[in-house]
């Protein structure tokens, strides 16, 4: 039996709710701008995740690692902004920003060891 790899699971739940968000945006605020930019962010996190763990080798490995950590401060700053301008709640975000900031201390948690600075 194979075991669950936990950033890859994180980031495609992360993925799931960055899409169902930008579902409740377009529906209930009529919003298409800034929700897309959050779901493209947010589901390149996980995609990226699953090209680093197919990679050839330990250096594209930690360049696909890279871009997810990437993608995933970018959905941090999408998440900031459309609660900052009330488009989410202070809930709404804060339970988005508390998985999001998780997954970036986990990349940059994998990124470290990749490249071998513990």
């Amino acid at each position: 039996m194979k075991e669950e790899n936990v950033i890859v699971s994180k980031s495609y739940a992360f993925a799931v709710r960055s899409v169902r968000l930008y579902k409740f945006l377009c529906d209930e605020k009529h919003d298409y701008v800034i929700g897309k930019q959050l779901m493209r962010s947010g589901t390149s996190i996980g995609a990226n995740v699953k090209e680093a763990i197919r990679g050839y080798s330990k250096a594209e490995f930690t360049q696909k690692m890279g871009i997810s950590l990437k993608e995933a401060s970018e959905s941090e700053f999408w998440i900031e902004l459309l609660r900052d301008t009330e488009y989410i709640t202070e809930q709404q975000a804060d339970s988005m920003l508390t998985d999001c900031r998780e997954l970036i201390k986990m990349l940059i948690s994998i990124i470290k060891t990749s490249q071998g600075k513990n």
